[in-house]
């Protein structure tokens, strides 16, 4: 399993920071890492019909589309509890990279806890996605 650079998570840790969730309380922050090593970061932005609510995974893909980037390589994602990415964000990123390393980190753990990242493939947080 590939390790999770530091660079990376401090990315998706700051980011987190400056989520809007006035409804949910609930901050995220996700830090995407180009093929190349550039850094994409995202937080959520909530809207309160829910619906409307842009998740920060989805954030961060949007700048690195934006900047010209379309290979990607990991992604982190730190939130209260750890949590895997919502199924909307699943397939969009699967649009652009099946094979991503995908790092849940639970910000309520001690960062030298052995459970405070956690990383799976995104292959198998979508099973069953058609191939590009």
């Amino acid at each position: 399993m590939t390790t999770l650079p530091e660079d990376l998570l401090k990315a998706a840790l700051e980011v987190r920071q400056k989520a809007y969730a006035p409804f949910s309380q609930f901050l995220v922050g996700a830090a995407l890492q180009t093929s190349s090593g550039e850094i994409f970061s995202g937080c959520n932005v909530e809207n309160r019909s829910y619906g409307l609510t842009n998740c920060a995974e989805r954030v961060a893909l949007g700048a690195a589309v934006a900047g010209g980037f379309r290979e990607f390589d990991m992604l982190v994602i730190a939130t209260s509890g750890g949590v895997v990415p919502c199924g909307a964000c699943r397939q969009v990123l699967t649009e652009f990279c099946q094979r991503l390393t995908v790092f849940l980190v639970d910000v309520d753990k001690d960062p030298q806890a052995a459970d405070f990242v956690q990383a799976v493939e995104l292959a198998e947080l979508l099973p069953g996605s058609p191939t590009l």
